[in-house]
């Protein structure tokens, strides 16, 4: 049961509907969360100390960026990605993120290599330390700074929306030790920034994706059931 005045209280000192969707969507892209879960709202409502009305608000936030669906008399669910659907993304990725890989190159600053420098090494020492969950989400951000480092952002959001998916896809059809990209190929595409060879990073680029998408088993299997409260009440101040 919902404590009520913890709740008044929680809300009052102003968590959001956007606070809710954000810790949420980390959960899901760290494949804290996996494909298929159902969100129950009472345990939601538990978990962040607020009312229905604002889970609500925030589920219906989470769909309209795909990364749950909802489903008339049965609830919410994270989203669960099709044998089909991967295929798609994986083919909309090898599409784009080559050309984004080569635009970077063009257009990147000594400042924007440095900072992707930054994230390299982030997530080598998070591979190092066997921090999966914080290498997944550096993993994710590398790819969405070669987007920003582009410097387009119809294509900053095309790849947020892509790397979620692509984490729901290895949540659910990732091969046994296949958790995310690995960090030696992010270390090659960053050597061919240095040497501002565009076309090479390019190159790199879809031998990375491919790589990746060579590792799915696309076909379904059963996950663990997540307890919500005790997932969201592990929040690092």
């Amino acid at each position: 049961m919902v404590d009520l005045g913890r709740q008044s209280l929680v809300e009052a000192e102003g968590i959001d509907e956007g606070d809710i969707v954000e810790r949420i969507f980390d959960a899901v892209i760290e494949q804290r969360l996996p494909p298929g879960t159902k969100l129950s709202e009472s345990a939601l409502c538990e978990a962040f100390g607020v009312g229905r009305m604002r889970i609500r608000r925030a589920l219906l936030l989470l769909a309209s960026r795909e990364v749950v669906e909802l489903h008339a008399n049965r609830g919410a669910f994270v989203a669960s990605p099709t044998p089909e659907q991967a295929r798609e993304v994986f083919e909309a990725r090898l599409a784009l993120e080559p050309n984004i890989t080569r635009l970077a190159v063009q257009r990147a600053s000594e400042d924007d290599i440095a900072e992707l420098n930054r994230l390299l090494e982030m997530e080598y020492v998070a591979h190092k330390e066997r921090r999966r969950h914080d290498a997944i989400r550096l993993s994710g951000q590398f790819h969405t700074a070669l987007a920003q480092v582009a410097g387009n952002g119809i294509l900053i959001r095309t790849m947020k929306e892509l790397v979620t998916r692509t984490s729901l896809i290895i949540g659910l059809f990732g091969a046994p030790g296949l958790s995310d990209c690995r960090d030696d190929d992010h270390a090659g595409i960053v050597g061919a920034f240095h040497t501002r060879d565009a076309e090479k990073a390019a190159w790199m680029m879809t031998l990375h994706l491919k790589h990746i998408e060579s590792h799915l088993q696309l076909n379904a299997k059963p996950r663990e059931a997540v307890d919500l409260v005790e997932l969201f009440a592990q929040r690092t101040v």
